[in-house]
Protein backbone atom coordinates (compact mmCIF):
# COMPACT_ATOMS: atom_id res chain seq x y z
CA UNK A 1 0.00 0.00 0.00
CA UNK A 2 1.63 3.14 -1.39
CA UNK A 3 0.72 5.95 1.69
CA UNK A 4 2.96 8.54 2.97
CA UNK A 5 0.85 9.64 5.61
CA UNK A 6 -1.73 8.17 8.51
CA UNK A 7 -3.80 10.41 10.83
CA UNK A 8 -4.79 8.73 14.39
CA UNK A 9 -8.12 9.93 15.95
CA UNK A 10 -7.60 9.45 19.67
CA UNK A 11 -4.11 10.28 21.56
CA UNK A 12 -4.02 8.24 24.69
CA UNK A 13 -2.52 4.64 25.69
CA UNK A 14 -3.20 3.07 22.17
CA UNK A 15 -2.99 6.02 19.80
CA UNK A 16 0.00 6.86 21.20
CA UNK A 17 1.36 3.46 20.79
CA UNK A 18 -0.14 3.19 17.05
CA UNK A 19 1.59 6.60 16.15
CA UNK A 20 5.20 5.22 17.15
CA UNK A 21 4.54 2.05 15.19
CA UNK A 22 3.62 4.03 12.43
CA UNK A 23 6.83 6.64 12.76
CA UNK A 24 8.82 3.80 13.14
CA UNK A 25 7.88 2.71 9.72
CA UNK A 26 8.95 5.86 7.95
CA UNK A 27 5.13 7.17 7.97
CA UNK A 28 4.45 11.04 8.55
CA UNK A 29 1.33 10.59 11.26
CA UNK A 30 -0.72 13.33 12.37
CA UNK A 31 -2.61 12.86 15.53
CA UNK A 32 -5.46 14.27 16.58
CA UNK A 33 -7.53 14.89 20.06
CA UNK A 34 -9.55 17.71 21.13
CA UNK A 35 -7.81 18.83 23.37
CA UNK A 36 -4.30 20.29 22.79
CA UNK A 37 -2.75 19.58 26.36
CA UNK A 38 -3.79 15.96 25.82
CA UNK A 39 -1.81 16.27 22.45
CA UNK A 40 1.13 18.16 24.46
CA UNK A 41 0.93 15.35 26.85
CA UNK A 42 1.01 12.52 24.36
CA UNK A 43 3.83 14.30 23.06
CA UNK A 44 5.88 14.17 25.89
CA UNK A 45 4.92 10.56 26.67
CA UNK A 46 5.70 9.93 23.16
CA UNK A 47 9.17 11.80 23.16
CA UNK A 48 10.38 9.99 26.35
CA UNK A 49 9.68 6.36 25.03
CA UNK A 50 11.45 6.78 22.28
CA UNK A 51 14.17 7.97 23.97
CA UNK A 52 14.26 5.13 26.81
CA UNK A 53 13.98 2.62 23.62
CA UNK A 54 16.70 4.45 22.10
CA UNK A 55 18.79 4.26 24.54
CA UNK A 56 18.31 0.77 25.87
CA UNK A 57 18.76 -0.42 21.66
CA UNK A 58 14.79 -1.46 21.33
CA UNK A 59 14.12 1.16 19.22
CA UNK A 60 11.96 -0.26 16.29
CA UNK A 61 13.03 1.43 12.49
CA UNK A 62 16.05 2.71 10.97
CA UNK A 63 15.34 6.26 11.51
CA UNK A 64 16.28 7.48 15.40
CA UNK A 65 14.33 8.87 17.42
CA UNK A 66 14.57 12.12 16.83
CA UNK A 67 13.66 11.58 13.08
CA UNK A 68 10.96 9.14 13.79
CA UNK A 69 9.13 12.05 16.23
CA UNK A 70 9.90 14.68 13.63
CA UNK A 71 7.69 12.62 11.29
CA UNK A 72 4.77 12.91 14.01
CA UNK A 73 2.40 15.72 13.93
CA UNK A 74 -0.57 17.04 16.46
CA UNK A 75 -3.97 18.87 15.18
CA UNK A 76 -7.39 19.59 17.15
CA UNK A 77 -9.14 19.93 14.28
CA UNK A 78 -10.61 16.73 12.49
CA UNK A 79 -11.13 17.96 8.90
CA UNK A 80 -7.74 19.40 8.97
CA UNK A 81 -6.08 16.08 10.95
CA UNK A 82 -7.05 13.71 8.03
CA UNK A 83 -6.41 16.14 4.86
CA UNK A 84 -3.88 13.83 2.60
CA UNK A 85 -4.46 10.92 5.02
CA UNK A 86 -4.62 7.38 2.94
CA UNK A 87 -4.77 5.65 6.34
CA UNK A 88 -7.49 6.97 9.06
CA UNK A 89 -7.00 4.68 12.32
CA UNK A 90 -9.23 5.32 15.16
CA UNK A 91 -8.45 4.80 19.02
CA UNK A 92 -11.13 6.53 21.22
CA UNK A 93 -12.74 5.05 24.06
CA UNK A 94 -14.42 1.21 23.96
CA UNK A 95 -18.09 3.17 23.89
CA UNK A 96 -19.73 2.18 20.81
CA UNK A 97 -21.95 5.52 20.84
CA UNK A 98 -18.48 7.91 20.85
CA UNK A 99 -16.92 5.20 17.67
CA UNK A 100 -19.99 6.16 15.91
CA UNK A 101 -20.01 9.80 16.69
CA UNK A 102 -16.31 9.56 15.55
CA UNK A 103 -16.99 7.80 12.09
CA UNK A 104 -20.01 9.12 11.00
CA UNK A 105 -17.89 12.80 11.01
CA UNK A 106 -15.10 11.07 9.22
CA UNK A 107 -17.64 10.06 6.43
CA UNK A 108 -18.52 13.38 5.39
CA UNK A 109 -15.17 14.18 5.43
CA UNK A 110 -13.17 11.74 3.68
CA UNK A 111 -12.72 10.97 -0.14
CA UNK A 112 -13.59 7.35 -1.62
CA UNK A 113 -9.68 5.80 -1.10
CA UNK A 114 -8.88 6.76 2.76
CA UNK A 115 -8.97 3.30 4.86
CA UNK A 116 -11.08 4.25 8.30
CA UNK A 117 -9.86 1.77 10.36
CA UNK A 118 -11.14 1.03 14.07
CA UNK A 119 -8.54 -0.40 17.06
CA UNK A 120 -12.04 -1.98 18.80
CA UNK A 121 -10.98 -4.96 20.62
CA UNK A 122 -14.52 -6.17 20.67
CA UNK A 123 -17.49 -3.99 18.89
CA UNK A 124 -18.35 -5.82 15.34
CA UNK A 125 -17.63 -4.04 12.51
CA UNK A 126 -21.78 -4.11 11.55
CA UNK A 127 -22.32 -2.17 14.37
CA UNK A 128 -19.74 0.45 13.87
CA UNK A 129 -20.03 0.74 10.13
CA UNK A 130 -23.37 0.16 8.85
CA UNK A 131 -25.19 2.53 7.10
CA UNK A 132 -21.95 4.87 6.57
CA UNK A 133 -21.47 6.04 3.04
CA UNK A 134 -18.18 5.08 3.22
CA UNK A 135 -18.86 1.60 4.62
CA UNK A 136 -17.12 -0.17 2.42
CA UNK A 137 -13.76 1.50 3.14
CA UNK A 138 -14.15 1.04 7.07
CA UNK A 139 -12.17 -2.41 8.79
CA UNK A 140 -11.47 -3.05 12.29
CA UNK A 141 -7.12 -3.35 13.15
CA UNK A 142 -7.55 -4.89 16.76
CA UNK A 143 -3.61 -4.44 17.71
CA UNK A 144 -3.10 -5.83 21.10
CA UNK A 145 -2.00 -3.65 24.27
CA UNK A 146 0.67 -2.39 24.18
CA UNK A 147 0.68 -2.58 20.36
CA UNK A 148 4.91 -1.16 20.20
CA UNK A 149 5.72 -4.56 22.57
CA UNK A 150 3.11 -6.86 20.86
CA UNK A 151 2.70 -7.11 17.33
CA UNK A 152 -0.48 -8.94 16.04
CA UNK A 153 -3.41 -7.01 14.51
CA UNK A 154 -6.78 -8.70 14.07
CA UNK A 155 -8.00 -7.48 10.97
CA UNK A 156 -11.68 -7.87 10.87
CA UNK A 157 -14.17 -6.43 7.85
CA UNK A 158 -17.58 -5.88 7.79
CA UNK A 159 -19.88 -7.42 5.90
CA UNK A 160 -19.72 -4.87 2.92
CA UNK A 161 -15.79 -3.72 3.19
CA UNK A 162 -14.07 -3.99 -0.20
CA UNK A 163 -12.20 -7.20 -0.22
CA UNK A 164 -9.60 -4.66 -1.80
CA UNK A 165 -9.39 -2.76 1.60
CA UNK A 166 -8.80 -5.41 4.01
CA UNK A 167 -5.71 -6.66 1.41
CA UNK A 168 -4.51 -2.92 1.35
CA UNK A 169 -4.72 -3.15 5.62
CA UNK A 170 -2.99 -6.21 5.55
CA UNK A 171 -0.30 -5.55 3.14
CA UNK A 172 0.13 -1.75 5.78
CA UNK A 173 0.27 -3.49 9.01
CA UNK A 174 3.29 -5.80 7.36
CA UNK A 175 4.67 -2.87 5.98
CA UNK A 176 5.31 -1.24 9.59
CA UNK A 177 6.42 -4.81 11.42
CA UNK A 178 3.38 -5.69 12.87
CA UNK A 179 2.30 -9.10 12.48
CA UNK A 180 -1.54 -8.82 10.62
CA UNK A 181 -4.45 -11.47 10.67
CA UNK A 182 -7.30 -11.57 8.40
CA UNK A 183 -10.74 -12.99 9.89
CA UNK A 184 -12.63 -14.52 7.31
CA UNK A 185 -16.05 -12.82 8.67
CA UNK A 186 -16.96 -10.92 12.15
CA UNK A 187 -17.72 -12.67 15.38
CA UNK A 188 -17.93 -11.49 18.95
CA UNK A 189 -14.62 -11.03 20.57
CA UNK A 190 -12.72 -11.65 17.90
CA UNK A 191 -10.33 -14.57 18.14
CA UNK A 192 -7.99 -13.47 20.37
CA UNK A 193 -10.52 -12.91 22.94
CA UNK A 194 -12.39 -15.61 22.63
CA UNK A 195 -9.16 -17.22 23.24
CA UNK A 196 -8.20 -15.42 25.87
CA UNK A 197 -11.57 -16.00 27.78
CA UNK A 198 -11.59 -19.04 27.54
CA UNK A 199 -8.58 -19.51 29.28
CA UNK A 200 -9.99 -17.08 32.00
CA UNK A 201 -13.00 -18.78 32.42
CA UNK A 202 -11.61 -22.03 33.18
CA UNK A 203 -8.65 -20.06 35.15
CA UNK A 204 -11.52 -18.86 37.22
CA UNK A 205 -13.45 -22.30 37.72
CA UNK A 206 -10.50 -23.79 38.73
CA UNK A 207 -9.47 -21.27 41.41
CA UNK A 208 -13.08 -21.28 42.49
CA UNK A 209 -13.25 -24.76 42.80
CA UNK A 210 -10.29 -25.36 44.86
CA UNK A 211 -8.37 -26.74 42.51
CA UNK A 212 -5.12 -24.63 42.53
CA UNK A 213 -4.36 -21.25 44.11
CA UNK A 214 -4.72 -17.84 42.21
CA UNK A 215 -0.81 -17.41 42.32
CA UNK A 216 -0.24 -21.15 41.12
CA UNK A 217 -2.71 -21.23 38.02
CA UNK A 218 -0.79 -18.23 36.81
CA UNK A 219 2.92 -20.52 36.97
CA UNK A 220 0.73 -23.35 34.95
CA UNK A 221 0.81 -20.49 32.28
CA UNK A 222 3.70 -18.57 32.82
CA UNK A 223 5.84 -20.96 33.31
CA UNK A 224 3.99 -23.52 31.17
CA UNK A 225 1.53 -22.98 28.48
CA UNK A 226 3.01 -20.03 27.86
CA UNK A 227 6.74 -21.30 27.66
CA UNK A 228 5.29 -23.19 23.79
CA UNK A 229 2.70 -20.20 23.26
CA UNK A 230 5.02 -17.49 22.68
CA UNK A 231 6.67 -19.41 19.25
CA UNK A 232 3.78 -21.89 18.26
CA UNK A 233 0.12 -21.37 18.76
CA UNK A 234 -1.94 -24.43 19.88
CA UNK A 235 -2.52 -25.87 16.51
CA UNK A 236 0.79 -26.57 15.90
CA UNK A 237 1.85 -27.90 19.33
CA UNK A 238 -0.70 -30.43 18.69
CA UNK A 239 1.07 -30.93 15.52
CA UNK A 240 4.46 -31.57 16.87
CA UNK A 241 3.21 -33.26 20.45
CA UNK A 242 2.14 -36.38 18.51
CA UNK A 243 2.99 -37.61 15.05
CA UNK A 244 0.70 -34.96 13.05
CA UNK A 245 -2.55 -33.88 13.75
CA UNK A 246 -4.35 -36.85 13.03
CA UNK A 247 -2.29 -38.93 14.97
CA UNK A 248 -2.74 -36.30 17.98
CA UNK A 249 -6.14 -36.38 17.57
CA UNK A 250 -6.17 -40.54 17.45
CA UNK A 251 -4.37 -40.13 21.08
CA UNK A 252 -6.27 -37.59 22.80
CA UNK A 253 -9.23 -37.43 21.19
CA UNK A 254 -11.10 -39.43 23.58
CA UNK A 255 -9.54 -37.70 27.01
CA UNK A 256 -9.88 -34.08 25.60
CA UNK A 257 -14.07 -34.52 25.28
CA UNK A 258 -13.87 -36.66 28.37
CA UNK A 259 -12.20 -33.10 30.10
CA UNK A 260 -13.98 -30.40 28.28
CA UNK A 261 -17.27 -32.37 29.19
CA UNK A 262 -16.19 -31.57 32.59
CA UNK A 263 -16.20 -27.65 32.25
CA UNK A 264 -18.89 -25.73 34.06
CA UNK A 265 -20.94 -22.35 33.09
CA UNK A 266 -19.66 -19.38 32.07
CA UNK A 267 -18.74 -17.78 35.88
CA UNK A 268 -20.17 -14.65 37.08
CA UNK A 269 -16.97 -13.14 37.93
CA UNK A 270 -17.91 -11.66 41.00
CA UNK A 271 -18.34 -12.35 44.48
CA UNK A 272 -16.26 -14.86 46.37
CA UNK A 273 -14.17 -15.62 44.02
CA UNK A 274 -13.41 -12.52 42.84
CA UNK A 275 -12.49 -11.33 46.33
CA UNK A 276 -10.25 -14.67 46.56
CA UNK A 277 -8.30 -13.71 43.09
CA UNK A 278 -8.55 -9.90 43.92
CA UNK A 279 -6.03 -10.58 47.03
CA UNK A 280 -3.98 -12.99 45.57
CA UNK A 281 -3.03 -10.54 42.75
CA UNK A 282 -2.84 -7.60 45.44
CA UNK A 283 -0.78 -9.47 47.09
CA UNK A 284 1.62 -9.95 44.64
CA UNK A 285 1.21 -6.26 43.24
CA UNK A 286 -0.63 -3.92 45.27
CA UNK A 287 -3.32 -2.68 43.03
CA UNK A 288 -2.57 1.11 43.39
CA UNK A 289 -0.98 3.08 40.66
CA UNK A 290 2.78 2.95 41.72
CA UNK A 291 2.74 -0.82 41.76
CA UNK A 292 0.62 -1.39 38.77
CA UNK A 293 3.16 1.04 36.74
CA UNK A 294 6.41 -0.30 37.46
CA UNK A 295 5.00 -4.07 37.13
CA UNK A 296 3.46 -2.75 33.90
CA UNK A 297 7.10 -1.51 32.79
CA UNK A 298 8.70 -4.60 33.90
CA UNK A 299 6.32 -6.61 31.62
CA UNK A 300 7.31 -4.17 28.77
CA UNK A 301 11.33 -4.81 29.45
CA UNK A 302 10.25 -8.63 29.32
CA UNK A 303 8.23 -8.35 26.38
CA UNK A 304 10.66 -6.09 24.17
CA UNK A 305 13.67 -8.59 25.17
CA UNK A 306 10.88 -11.63 23.66
CA UNK A 307 10.49 -9.65 20.51
CA UNK A 308 14.26 -9.24 20.03
CA UNK A 309 15.04 -13.09 20.90
CA UNK A 310 11.84 -14.03 18.50
CA UNK A 311 13.28 -11.63 15.74
CA UNK A 312 16.93 -13.15 16.08
CA UNK A 313 15.08 -16.86 16.02
CA UNK A 314 13.15 -15.86 12.81
CA UNK A 315 16.38 -14.68 10.95
CA UNK A 316 18.34 -17.81 12.00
Amino acid sequence: MESTRVTIVGSGLIGRSWAMVFAAGGFKVKLYDIAQQQLTTALENIRKQMKELEESGFLKGTLSAEKQLALISVCTDLKDAVEGATFIQECTPENLDLKKKIFSQLDLIVDDSVILSSSTSCLLPSKLFTGLKHVKQCIVSHPVNPPYFVPLVEIVPHPETDPSVTERTYALMKKIGQSPVKLNREIEGFVLNRLQYAVISEAWRLVGEGVISPTDLDVVMSDGLGMRYAFIGPLETMHLNAEGISNYCERYREGMKLVLNTFGPVPEFSGEIEQKISQAMSEKVPAVPKHLGARREWRDDCLIGLAKLKKQMKSN
